[in-house]
């Protein structure tokens, strides 16, 4: 079953719960809306990996939005963007963990010879091409500098 399908089964099933389902419900539909929205501007079905990638900015979106309300003092927005995150994830792999990730990175400095933060060009696509999704680019940046100093 692909993305796409869960979500639309997901959906109806959001709304058959009705006040449990809410919030489930409402951002499923906005997740869906923009998946749509890039299928007409592209003029064709996306796929899952494309679909993946729709979800997970919607999450750092989400990410980025928890960090400016936690300056303004909003508790009950920082709450709901976490739940809205927690929906979403459902929807995407498993992230890596710190010490999966840093076995990764130190395979790809390795592989491609690096030594030094110049090299970090050589090193990051390696290491965002063998995640593919599970780990989020900043993640990888930081552990990269670290590994590189």
């Amino acid at each position: 079953m692909s993305i796409k399908d869960l979500l639309t089964a997901d959906m109806k099933q959001a709304m058959r719960d009705r006040e449990s389902g809410k919030l489930a419900l409402g951002v499923i539909r906005m997740a869906r809306s923009n998946i749509r929205n890039i299928e007409i501007d592209d003029k064709k079905d996306l796929s899952d990996d494309e679909v993946m990638a729709v979800l997970m900015k919607e999450v750092k979106m989400r990410q980025d939005s928890i960090e400016e309300f936690k300056k303004a003092g909003r508790v009950e927005l920082v709450e709901q963007n976490e739940k809205e995150i927690a929906v979403l994830q459902k929807y995407l792999p498993q992230q890596l963990s710190d010490e999966e990730l840093k076995a990764l990175v130190q395979e790809a400095v390795t592989e491609c010879g690096a030594t030094s933060q110049k090299d970090m060009g050589k090193v990051m696509p390696l290491v965002i091409g063998k995640t593919k999704g599970r780990a989020d680019g900043k993640r990888i940046n930081m552990l990269v500098r670290e590994i590189l100093k």
